[in-house]
């Protein structure tokens, strides 16, 4: 597996992570606990070394999960985690939290779900309006000097709320929503910002929740449980209208001998060096298509012909439900 560095500052880390979210939150029943522990391990045998898990995905048990699937190969792994959602010990929700006081709470529980003496990556998961984030960072500055953390994130945040974290202290890196049906971070300026002030960037849904492997077409149904039910984009109307996007994707697949998901990861690869895309899967299969997209070489040709094809598909729908959209710091 090649390896990239998250920013100037920032940890070397496997080119493609492996987010693990979906191993316990968002798309339908949990995986069992032993699946989910052999998948990550075996992400670790393919030369991975980013791992994304949050205290919100569960809540609590994806961390535990990761906690002990890693515990082995401490010290040949980076584990990011994140804080900012008010979750009671029972699991019951209040909105957002990112008062100080409960980031070092958080962090303390964090570390002993992942079985760490020191979390690699802290990010915000989503930034609270309510606390200056001033007041974010320099808490995380104190978790790193106490030696709980090694390097902050953002997830999520505006080019503005970026600045202001950065001067109190570095961000390693910056996890948002970005794949070609989702480019807003081209848009608004947080890429360009990134490079500016040499921060990492870490893709989450790279694959578009799933509907760029070309898996997915409008008739598809999704369990009860699965969040795609409520997503404007994932609306059947919105599918067959976005299917476009697909068929771009594996008329180039078929001329590089590759698949629609190897040619999405490969194009947010070769967007910027310090670009870590962090695909889920809870198959073996799909977490090998994923990782052989470090090895798919696009061209200029290549990446023209993608971002002209692009730009005359429209996608339709929301990437996310309104109520989850607020949540953002756009």
């Amino acid at each position: 597996m090649k390896t990239r560095r998250l920013g100037k500052s920032g940890p070397q880390v496997s080119a493609l992570g492996y987010g693990a979210m979906g191993l316990s939150s968002a798309y339908g029943p949990a995986a069992d606990r032993k699946d989910a522990i052999a998948i990550i391990r075996a992400a670790v045998e393919r030369g991975v070394t980013l791992f994304d898990t949050a205290e919100a995905y569960g809540p609590f048990t994806n961390e535990q999960i990761v906690g002990e699937a890693l515990a082995p190969v401490r010290d040949r792994v980076v584990i990011a985690t994140k804080f900012g959602f008010g979750i009671n010990p029972d699991g019951t929700r209040y909105g957002l939290d990112s008062r100080p006081e409960h980031i070092r709470s958080v962090t303390d529980a964090a570390l002993g779900r992942l079985r760490v003496e020191t979390i690699d990556l802290l990010y915000q998961h989503r930034v609270d309006r309510n606390v200056p984030i001033e007041d974010v960072a320099g808490t995380v500055k104190e978790l790193i000097q106490q030696g709980k953390v090694k390097y902050f994130g953002l997830s999520e945040a505006s080019e503005k709320t970026i600045r202001r974290a950065h001067a109190v202290q570095p961000l390693a890196a910056v996890q948002s929503e970005y794949s070609l049906w989702t480019r807003d971070p081209e848009r608004n300026g947080v890429l360009a910002t990134c490079e500016e002030l040499g921060i990492g960037f870490v893709p989450f849904s790279p694959l578009g929740a799933g509907f760029l492997t070309g898996k997915i077409d409008e008739t598809t149904k999704f369990n009860a449980s699965d969040f795609r039910n409520i997503s404007p984009r994932f609306d059947a109307d919105a599918r067959a209208s976005n299917m476009a996007l697909v068929d771009l994707l594996e008329r180039v697949a078929r001329e590089k001998h590759a698949t629609a998901a190897q040619i999405a990861l490969a194009w947010l690869l070769a967007q910027k060096p310090w670009i870590v895309p962090i695909p889920g899967t809870t198959k073996l299969h799909r977490l090998e298509e994923n990782l052989a997209a470090a090895d798919v070489e696009l061209t200029a040709s290549d990446l023209r012909k993608i971002d002209e094809g692009a730009s005359k598909i429209p996608v339709k729908g929301e990437r996310l439900p309104e109520a989850v959209l607020k949540l953002t710091n756009g």
